[in-house]
């Protein structure tokens, strides 16, 4: 049976991301030197070769897309888009410490920042996203796709369906960076479940 692999790499840096905030639906466009990184990056490490591209709406993962792919047009997928921070969205840390919504939400005693995502559906609407792409790659033929995704969307992927089995912060990625992981259309169907080969 054929299998399918998919690259799922990490948009590049954003001035927001230089400043430590919260960036989640907030449309960022790539910062001057995210863009010049993710260039360098391309010209040291040999990105794979794919039939295809998928990323998130938003302008950091088209302009990522266009950087690493630019001979291939990128479809958007609605449903990858990273985490709604809600009212934390644009603040720091250090900018949220006395706020306590902020200690209730980072310490686990409520599901999602005031006016945010509710962790549980973010989850569920990342899988959903996802499970897009692979439909769309086995109703096209296509074995192999790039997906540029968010840092905190590919954690959250992987922490659900991804072997082996790991926590969220255990699938950090750099910028540019990812991993490439093996979709076995039975496995996948009988349990949702995918495999992680290798970084990128």
């Amino acid at each position: 049976m054929k299998t399918y692999k998919l690259y799922l790499i990490r948009h590049g840096a954003t001035d927001g991301n230089a400043r430590g905030e919260y960036i989640g639906v907030t449309d960022l466009a790539l910062s001057l030197s995210g863009a010049a990184a993710l260039a360098n990056l391309k010209e040291k490490i040999d990105y794979p070769q794919v039939e295809k591209v998928y990323t998130s709406p938003l302008l950091r993962c088209r302009q990522t897309a266009n950087i690493l792919y630019p001979d291939i047009p990128a479809e958007n997928v609605n449903d990858l888009m990273e985490y709604d921070f809600g009212e934390f969205e644009g603040k720091t840390a250090l900018q949220l410490e006395s706020n306590p919504d902020f200690y209730k939400w980072t310490s686990g005693q409520i599901a999602s920042p005031p006016g945010g995502e509710d962790s549980t559906e973010f989850a569920k609407r990342i899988c959903v996203g996802f499970h897009s792409v692979v439909e769309d790659m086995m109703a096209n033929g296509i074995y192999k796709a790039a997906v540029i995704m968010h840092g905190g969307a590919i954690m959250t992927l992987l922490s659900c369906c991804a072997l082996p089995r790991r926590r969220s912060l255990e699938w950090t990625s750099e910028f540019g960076r990812g991993f490439e992981v093996i979709v076995t259309p039975s496995l996948y169907h009988s349990s949702g479940v995918i495999e992680v080969k290798d970084e990128i």
